[in-house]
């Protein structure tokens, strides 16, 4: 049976790994919880939030991609901005899932794998948007960039930015769907301001889950070199997918130059 692990990582806020190893985060508030993304869809998530939480938990995704929003199926109140619908029809078909399936270092049964939720059945999120847990609250911000959807998250009172996919280490946007590296380093400037002085920690969907709180800035720093020819352009492939990642790095998520963030992008959609 496919597990999952998970850590109290503040007094509110417990990270969850997912048996594909993506991290989810539940939040709880005095009323309710939230559960931000709900990883592949591989195994009984929702048995195991009842384990964690009692409070009712609704479902917050940060973007349509398969590996944060198809275990959403099993939660009755889940959000999503719609404009990621074109992104999570093509994912949720369950060839494209099962595709994926050696990405996953657990072997996974056919009955571990839950059905897409109907997108009829997911309710409209989008920057401005604001939830209240009791005590607690979700600040939404709108990132488009590594989807046209992608939002992040602040969670007010503990002073955390959750950037998930949107902003990190190695920010995908060379697939036809991202926008072009120009337009997500305006989004990303846009949300600057936004969140500037908001918080003190940076949680993310990959890897060890803290990123470094100047992520922003290095990120529309490597856009910026981008636009100016300024990159390393280490060839780059996923699956059928293919990019060049801007800086050189000297092991994963760490550059050689000592910056920080990167960027895997297409030539062809610079501007």
């Amino acid at each position: 049976m496919l597990t999952f692990e998970h850590e109290k990582i503040s007094p509110t806020t417990t990270r969850i790994r997912a048996p594909g190893f993506e991290l989810m985060y539940l939040v709880e508030g005095k009323e309710k919880a939230a559960l931000i993304d709900t990883g592949s869809g591989l195994g009984f998530l929702r048995a195991y939030i009842e384990k964690l939480t009692h409070k009712p938990v609704i479902v917050l995704l940060t973007h349509g991609h398969v590996d944060h929003a198809m275990g959403a199926a099993e939660f009755p109140e889940v959000y999503m901005n719609h404009a990621d619908d074109y992104i999570y029809t093509q994912h949720a078909d369950m060839g494209f899932r099962k595709d994926g399936l050696f990405l996953c270092p657990q072997k996974v049964e056919e009955e571990e794998i839950i059905p897409a939720k109907e997108l009829p059945e997911i309710k409209q999120m989008a920057g401005g948007d604001s939830f209240d847990l009791g005590g607690i609250h979700i600040d939404i911000y709108d990132l488009p960039g590594h989807t046209r959807g992608s939002v992040v998250m602040l969670i007010r009172e503990e002073r955390v930015l959750l950037l998930g996919d949107a902003c990190n280490y190695l920010t995908f946007l060379h697939e036809p769907y991202s926008t072009s590296v120009k337009e997500y380093k305006e989004n990303l400037e846009t949300l600057k301001p936004q969140v500037e002085g908001k918080y003190d920690a940076v949680y993310l969907s990959h890897g060890p889950g803290n990123g470094d709180v100047g992520l922003i800035d290095g990120v529309i720093a490597v856009c910026q070199d981008i636009m100016d020819g300024h990159t390393d352009d280490i060839p780059f492939g996923f699956k059928d997918s293919k990019g060049f990642l801007a800086k050189a790095e000297v092991e994963r998520d760490v550059r050689r130059d000592g910056g920080i963030g990167n960027v895997i992008y297409s030539k062809e959609r610079i501007f």
